[in-house]
């Protein structure tokens, strides 16, 4: 039964469900949603673009009682750019169901406004161990009624230390509350935090929701001093087709390593970005725009830092760095071929890393396809310009201002047509807008002369 209809789901969460065109649940949703509805804990297995943000957050909106003003789901995630994304998701859920109240707390955010925010209880808070930690021991923030606590990508909070935060929160909130754990991963140390944090949970475990002929894998083996050569042969035009060479993610294990392979790659002349935790929130945040609105040809990363990316057709993974595990590779690729779509995973391994190679191998129970690559000498530069280009508007959601705003100031005045408009993204003080590459100077000076709802802004072009 994959019909939402099958649940006792409220009316006003049934009618957004139809409203955001979900036809039927997911695998995650169809077995998580029913004892996630009964007040069980449940541990799940299930990877980004499974359906799990629907699954808890119908969940948690269903238990919501929104006459009672005070804090009543808590939904931890590792970074801001997943904070933030689970709270947009969580609100169109909510669109039919009035006043709730909704906040997210991260850190890397001044503390005052969230402070502010937080003269009155909200029902529902999203945000980073950190930050949520720091709140309750303040006072700001009172968990005692805690009905629903969400660790979300729980494997990756772990990895980046927040084990003793989680366990100090749980120790602030209601003793009585459900406790659902999602987790990419079911390593030994989320089996100890389920048993530390959860009552009889349900364990629900879902299979990749990828065909094997939807994603091609290949691996090649190169020397170490090769590697950076290999890459850009590797993206270079005409290696690849014309959309996976505009638009590649690329993983690196450390960080040092993806902000000196991203700045090879640029001074090769592939727009290349570098996104890692070193990073200040407003340079992550403009980079995670600019990859996403497809401003910028490759992003290099570490696994951390992109779990914040949520990219639905993304044409190219590269593991320059080989994953030190089967499940994080296997995580790698399944950012590539989503929905449908044919994607393309590529891994260079060095003659050291085989065994790493091997253990991947071991863990899908068949040959490794492996490819000979001769890397040839550096080439000249090449030229690879993204398709879009971002401008960036000084004011953002504090100044009331909308996409639609922006995208009716472009097709009006500006007189540009909508189908050369593309991502719009509005923050708290700024926004950004992609425009075909071509067309966005024009944009930049009529949106100079003109005026966005009646006001006039400082517009810029980022980089």
């Amino acid at each position: 039964m994959t019909d939402f209809r099958t649940l006792p789901l409220k009316p006003a969460l049934l009618a957004s469900v139809e409203t955001l065109g979900y036809a039927e649940m997911t695998p995650v949703q169809a077995l998580s949603l029913p004892p996630i509805l009964e007040g069980r804990d449940v541990i799940a297995q299930a990877r980004t673009g499974s359906g799990k943000t629907a699954a808890f957050g119908l969940g948690l909106l269903q238990h919501l009682d929104v006459e009672t003003i005070r804090l009543q789901a808590l939904v931890l995630c590792p970074t801001r750019e997943l904070a933030d994304q689970v709270s947009k998701s969580i609100r169109k859920l909510a669109a039919n169901i009035p006043n709730v109240k909704l906040l997210t707390l991260c850190g890397g955010m001044p503390l005052g406004p969230q402070l502010a925010s937080l003269t009155h209880d909200p029902h529902i808070v999203v945000g980073t161990p950190g930050r949520v930690q720091e709140h309750l021991k303040r006072g700001s923030l009172h968990g005692g009624g805690i009905k629903t606590l969400v660790l979300d990508e729980a494997d990756r909070m772990l990895d980046m230390g927040f084990s003793e935060a989680i366990d100090d929160i749980v120790g602030r909130i209601a003793k009585h509350h459900q406790t659902l754990l999602f987790s990419a991963t079911y390593a030994e140390e989320i089996r100890q935090v389920s048993k530390r944090l959860q009552r009889e949970p349900v364990e629900v475990t879902v299979e990749a929701p990828h065909e094997e002929s939807t994603i091609e894998q290949r691996f090649h083996e190169v020397e170490p001093a090769q590697k950076i050569d290999a890459l850009a042969q590797l993206l270079a035009k005409g290696t690849l087709s014309a959309e996976q060479a505009q638009h590649a993610l690329v993983f690196c294990n450390m960080r040092k390593d993806v902000d000196a392979v991203a700045q090879e790659l640029d001074r090769r002349g592939f727009f290349a970005l570098a996104l890692h935790g070193d990073m200040e929130q407003r340079d992550r945040d403009e980079v995670l725009v600019q990859f996403a609105n497809r401003s910028c040809c490759v992003l290099v990363a570490t696994d951390v830092a992109a779990r914040g990316l949520d990219i639905a057709s993304l044409p190219l993974v590269v593991s320059y760095d080989i994953a030190h595990d089967p499940d994080t590779h296997t995580h790698r690729v399944g950012r590539t071929g989503r929905a449908g779509e044919n994607g393309l995973a590529i891994t260079l391994v060095t003659p050291r890393e085989r065994p790493k190679a091997q253990n991947i191998e071991e863990q899908l129970g068949q040959p490794l396809p492996w490819h000979p690559l001769r890397v040839a000498p550096a080439r000249g530069k090449q030229l690879n310009l993204a398709p879009m280009k971002t401008l960036v508007i000084d004011a953002g959601r504090q100044d009331k201002l909308r996409p639609g705003d922006i995208l009716g100031a472009l097709t009006g005045d500006a007189g540009l047509d909508a189908k050369d408009i593309g991502k719009i993204d509005v923050f708290a003080t700024r926004a950004y807008v992609a425009i075909r590459r071509d067309l966005a100077n024009k944009a930049l000076e009529r949106l100079r002369a003109g005026k966005i709802k009646g006001r006039n802004f400082r517009v810029r072009t980022l980089q």
